[in-house]
């Protein structure tokens, strides 16, 4: 097994890193910002480094300083996490050149996934369901772009290649709009992503946000682990995951799944990833695909069994997968909210000291964060705290455990969201399940 890994990420994913190390007999090396030196996984590592200054891009994105880390201290791998570097081509491929272990898939399959129009080529050559679109880079000067936005018809969207998180995306209602919008979306994509190819896709109008996680090794053993349901959402931000997804049938779990293990196999994916899609009358279309661990990988852990971060590391050593896709069955319901330090009502980031902070217990619940009582939040990073899962027998209940837990956590000192989510997991129509991804912005008006 790996000898010893840097954790080259803050917050819960940092601990459930070093977590995750520790039961498989892995050192740890925290590297971490100045601002970060009170983080809890910085006091357990065996070891830590500090990287630079509180703003990120001198600290967690200095790609020489991270490395830097894993030299001082003899470590062998690098595990990003999410966010910061995990999906960056340049970083994985810079990270092995220096002789190190990128806990994560190779460079080049990053660099095809993350570019949104590589992407859609590589998953419709493996037969994958994509939106219907220009199956390409557009210009406002393109000769056929009107023809084919009349073509699969108005709404239109256009997108950023190089976009994600929600930014680098324009709605196109008319004609009239088409070639200012490209123009614009060209314009902006460039100054936020050095990169100014964008493409034309069919917007739906009322999709639900489906994703399915894999599995895979360096031995061409491939399997998903089912899919989750991520539609709660503001500004393309995901608030609530669940799994499995309300409606999602065995079958139609099973012909996906199959469809995204042979795209892995066709793309020699490693480690883990998730493919993400649009779901709408039944039909699913491919969006893009993560080349990381998810925030939301909780709850396919819940019910599935399978610890999806010592896969990763395993997989990392070379080792082949500890599953065969019949091993895997889906057990219940989970449901996880993210915590974030934010006012309930404006969403703007509530930095801060803790003063009180009291986890919830209870049968199948589980609270995924690094923040202590006396913790300090700082204000350089993103406003999750934390992440609060539950898992009960079927969705009634999980539904019933999370409004349960909601009630009994307690953390005073700092705004949370935790009185949205009181709101929503009581909320009918969330209740009835099957919500789409505008149903927090359109019917409950949270712009």
């Amino acid at each position: 097994m790996l000898e010893k890994v840097v954790i080259a990420n803050r917050g819960e994913i940092a601990l459930r890193i070093l977590r995750a190390c520790r039961e498989l007999g892995i050192k740890t090396v925290a590297a971490y910002s100045e601002a970060d030196r009170e983080q809890k996984h910085v006091f357990l590592a065996d070891e830590s480094v500090c990287i630079g200054p509180a703003a990120s891009i001198d600290s967690y994105l200095n790609i020489p300083a991270v490395i830097s880390a894993a030299e001082v201290t003899d470590a062998v791998a690098i595990h990003p996490g999410y966010g910061f570097l995990s999906e960056n081509a340049d970083f994985a491929e810079r990270v092995v050149q220096s002789g190190f272990i990128f806990i994560g898939p190779r460079a080049e399959t990053i660099r095809i996934m993350g570019d949104k129009v590589s992407a859609i080529a590589a998953m419709k050559e493996a037969g994958v369901p994509c939106v219907p679109g220009s199956d390409g880079p557009i210009s406002e000067n393109s000769d056929n772009v009107f023809e084919i936005a009349r073509d699969i018809g108005y709404p239109v969207i256009i997108k950023a290649s190089g976009g994600g998180g929600g930014r680098g995306m324009r709605v196109v209602n008319s004609e009239a709009a088409l070639k200012n919008a490209i123009s614009l979306t060209k314009s902006e994509a460039a100054a936020t992503f050095g990169n100014d190819v964008v493409y034309l896709e069919k917007f739906l109008q009322h999709p639900r946000h489906i994703e399915i996680q894999v599995l895979a090794d360096e031995h061409g053993n491939v399997i998903h682990l089912g899919e989750r349901d991520c539609s709660m959402q503001r500004r393309h931000q995901k608030i609530i995951e669940e799994a499995p997804a309300p409606g999602i049938t065995e079958e139609i779990r099973n012909t996906i799944g199959a469809c995204c293990v042979e795209a892995c196999r066709r793309i020699e994916y490693r480690n883990a990833g998730t493919f993400e899609f649009l779901y709408e009358n039944d039909r699913f279309y491919f969006i893009e695909m993560n080349t990381r661990i998810q925030v939301e990988h909780p709850v396919t852990e819940l019910v599935t069994g399978v610890d999806i971060v010592k896969e990763q590391l395993r997989i990392a050593n070379g080792d082949e997968l500890t599953y065969k896709q019949e091993d895997i069955q889906i057990r219940g319901h989970a449901i996880e909210c993210r915590i974030n330090a934010e006012d309930p009502e404006t969403f703007m980031p509530s930095p801060g000291t803790i003063e009180h902070y009291h986890p919830p217990g209870g049968p199948g619940v589980r609270v995924d964060t690094h923040v202590y009582q006396g913790y300090k939040v700082p204000p350089h990073y993103d406003s999750m705290i934390g992440k609060l899962i539950v898992h009960g027998e079927n969705r009634d209940l999980a539904l019933r455990r999370m409004s349960i837990a909601l009630s009994e956590i307690i953390i005073d000192g700092i705004k949370t969201n935790i009185p949205l989510h009181q709101k929503l997991v009581t909320n009918a129509a969330f209740m009835a399940g099957g919500t789409d991804i505008h149903y927090l912005e359109d019917e409950l008006g949270l712009k």
